[in-house]
């Protein structure tokens, strides 16, 4: 058979089938990044995926707001919505509500909280970054799942809806088709997400290494630490044991020990623990671990089995435990991912 010199450019593109709409909720005041960074992930996919010969996109993308036409936010840039929420046709395949400083004002219009319930019943997929779980919860689509928002609002979310079961540790949150994420950056993890369960693996790596310049884990980390940082008590003897704590993560610390660091009784020490920084502390020891474990794994190349112990976690099963409940991956997917984002 004669070799086939038809060159790249002269084949046909391949035909795709009709591309997954998106739409982007923003309002007044929304964090830019909640929706410019998911709309950056699908966007650099469908870059990636027509430069390898494909007419056609794999996703529609639009900006929906309470009017159309520019929509200032949060940094005083305007993104600009392609058209009114009440003018918005289903179904999408995904529906994303951005978070931002304007969330809860936007809760207070009824007719866009109607929009949003009309929206997402039909959705494939809704979404929330941040804030946005405000919401998805005034909406109702939040009541008896599991939810997350920014670390700083966990806490509220909870008190103002109590059927929704807000757990402040992992990045990101599927239940049902229903997604939430924590704090800005973590709505790009999340697209990511979304984009290997569309088209595998491969195809979300190669994107998240062509928005190395965009996507800085050491931000991400920052985000983290942030949400430890929250959980120090201001002054006293739990803020000395936290401490204390910080620099023994790799021996075997009980409560009780804790305890007699505080110089108090165990139920005394648990009680005033709880009021001083709002986590149990077998909690913070757990996330001090999981915090000082991933430092390690995105900045060294400790076997993970010693990162285990180093961090007292004790064995490397234990840790892919701890790691999977809070942060939904391995520590060698964590790893995997960060390099595959760390510049060159």
């Amino acid at each position: 058979m004669a070799p086939d010199t038809t060159s790249q450019a002269d084949r046909p593109a391949r035909r795709l089938t009709t591309p997954k709409r998106i739409g982007i909720v923003i309002f007044d005041r929304c964090q830019i990044i909640d929706a410019t960074g998911p709309a950056a992930v699908f966007g650099s996919a469908n870059e990636i995926h027509q430069a390898n010969g494909v007419s056609g996109p794999l996703y529609d993308l639009r900006m929906i707001a309470g009017r159309p036409g520019p929509v200032r936010t949060s940094t005083g840039v305007s993104l600009f919505a392609d058209s009114a929420l009440k003018d918005a046709v289903p179904p999408f395949d995904t529906l994303i509500c951005a978070g931002g400083k304007g969330s809860l004002k936007f809760t207070e219009d009824a007719d866009a909280i109607d929009d949003i319930r009309r929206l997402t019943k039909s959705a494939r997929r809704v979404v929330s970054v941040c804030t946005g779980a405000y919401i998805l919860a005034v909406a109702g689509r939040l009541d008896g799942r599991r939810a997350v928002t920014h670390w700083a609002h966990c806490r509220n979310l909870a008190d103002r809806f109590p059927k929704v079961r807000v757990d402040p540790d992992p990045i990101f949150i599927k239940d049902g088709n229903i997604y939430t994420s924590a704090g800005v950056t973590a709505g790009m993890d999340l697209a990511l997400a979304l984009l290997e369960e569309d088209h595998g693996k491969a195809l979300a790596l190669e994107v998240a290494r062509e928005m190395v310049m965009f996507m800085k884990r050491p931000g991400s980390q920052a985000q983290f630490s942030r949400q430890l940082s929250a959980q120090m008590a201001p002054r006293g003897n739990i803020r000395d044991v936290q401490i204390w704590l910080l620099d023994r993560l790799a021996e075997d610390i009980s409560v009780e020990t804790m305890a007699e660091q505080a110089a108090m009784s165990l139920r005394t020490f648990n009680r005033h623990f709880k009021k001083a920084t709002g986590r149990t502390p077998a909690g913070f020891v757990q996330e001090a671990r999981i915090e000082a474990a991933r430092n390690l794994l995105e900045d060294s190349d400790l076997p993970v089995k010693l990162i285990a112990r180093q961090c007292g976690f004790g064995d490397e099963e234990r840790m892919r435990r701890a790691f999977h409940r809070t942060l939904g991956v391995s520590p060698q997917d964590y790893r995997m991912r960060f390099a595959s984002l760390a510049p060159a």
